[in-house]
């Protein structure tokens, strides 16, 4: 994974495309091979990209598709970062089942899509150098369909001191993988005081659980929002004690 991250940007408006491609070009590490107005277009230049920022309304065919065409590319497939104003649960529960990297929600400034860039090149390269089609046993395969909540099943010595279990289950519970939600949201419905809430929801960052994402106003500094990441939400109800 040596040399720059290469990116194709992905909107049907002209202005965006040149907007977002001039974040990542000023972004450290990362260079710009191409711009895309259409989904069919995309798609034609995507072998040449490592990461694709992908707009999900686009006038030939919609995001949803392209992310599932992509995935059919094999081990040369490229990742996918959404950048979309599109926020139903529909179209962003199913950019979360084609493994996309990340959802920003537009519209976003530089910094925010440069914190999103910044985290998706370490965690690129801490991947292990494996094909993404080796076959899995079926030990692995039984174990991603149970998977569940593993941060909040972590014996009591892993956590750090101060925190409890039980109460870890809960905040857990509390959260959500598509509708993110704020540390004064989670210490209400947990029964915690915000300095509680906000030392747990800091621990689930730190160990990849959740996500986080900021809200821009128009005055004062930016919402912080917490989201479940979504290999750790539960796939039924009776997963964890507590999950709604």
């Amino acid at each position: 994974m040596s040399g720059p991250i290469r990116v194709l940007v992905v909107d049907d408006d002209r202005g965006a495309r040149a907007l977002h491609a001039g974040f990542v070009a000023a972004t450290p590490g990362f260079v710009v091979t191409g711009t895309a107005a259409t989904g069919a277009e995309a798609l034609s230049l995507a072998t040449a990209a490592d990461l694709v920022l992908l707009d999900m309304r686009l006038p030939d065919i919609s995001g949803v598709e392209v992310i599932h065409r992509l995935r059919t590319m094999g081990e040369g497939e490229p990742d996918v970062l959404v950048i979309s104003s599109s926020r139903d649960q529909t179209t962003v529960r199913q950019a979360m089942a084609g493994r996309v990297v990340g959802y920003l929600i537009k519209p976003f400034t530089r910094a925010a899509l440069q914190e999103r860039l910044a985290h998706y090149a370490a965690t690129r390269a801490a991947r292990p150098e494996t094909p993404r089609d080796v076959p899995l046993g079926q030990g692995e395969i039984d174990r991603l369909f149970t998977g569940g909540i593993r941060t909040a099943r972590r014996s009591p010595a892993a956590l750090p001191k101060g925190l409890a279990p039980t109460t870890l289950e809960r905040v857990v519970a509390a959260l959500d993988p598509v509708i993110a939600r704020t540390a004064a949201q989670v210490a209400t419905e947990c029964g915690l005081s915000s300095a509680t809430a906000h030392r747990y929801l800091t621990h689930l960052v730190e160990t990849g659980a959740i996500d986080i994402a900021h809200r821009y106003g128009r005055r004062g500094r930016p919402q912080v929002l917490y989201r479940l990441t979504p290999d750790t939400a539960p796939s039924g109800p009776g997963d964890a004690p507590g999950a709604r």
